[in-house]
């Protein structure tokens, strides 16, 4: 059984939603000066599911990935999944992430995204 959200029903226009500064680890910089933004927009009351706008500048990152479904509204990346597929990604594009799995990211574009998350 999943639990509820806690924020009412809403429509946003995602390309023109204000974002948050959302600092790297400078550890997870593999080259040039990425930055990230970001916004949740609905959280559930135990705080396991996360719905939200990420977004991220040019600059190759790696990450290690939350059980995450996303849809790119603009911009373009490659995620090398260690062990796995290599994703190209753009707009109009949806991925699925595992949780666990260790990928690097290369943003070719300045990437926006809508998420989903599912955390453990």
């Amino acid at each position: 059984m999943t639990t509820p959200m806690t924020t009412p029903s809403f429509a946003l226009h995602i390309p023109d939603a204000e974002l948050d500064p959302d600092p790297l680890d400078p550890a997870q910089i593999v080259s040039g000066t990425p930055e990230v933004t970001g916004k949740v927009l609905a959280e559930s009351a135990d705080g396991r599911q996360l719905r939200g706008i990420w977004q991220i500048t040019p600059g190759v990152v790696t990450d290690v990935e939350a059980d995450e479904m996303f849809v790119v509204l603009s911009g373009r990346a490659t995620i090398e999944v260690e062990g796995g597929p290599t994703l190209e990604v753009g707009p109009g594009d949806c991925a699925v992430l595992r949780e666990g799995d260790r990928t690097t990211w290369t943003v070719h574009e300045t990437l926006r995204k809508a998420y989903a998350i599912t955390l453990p």
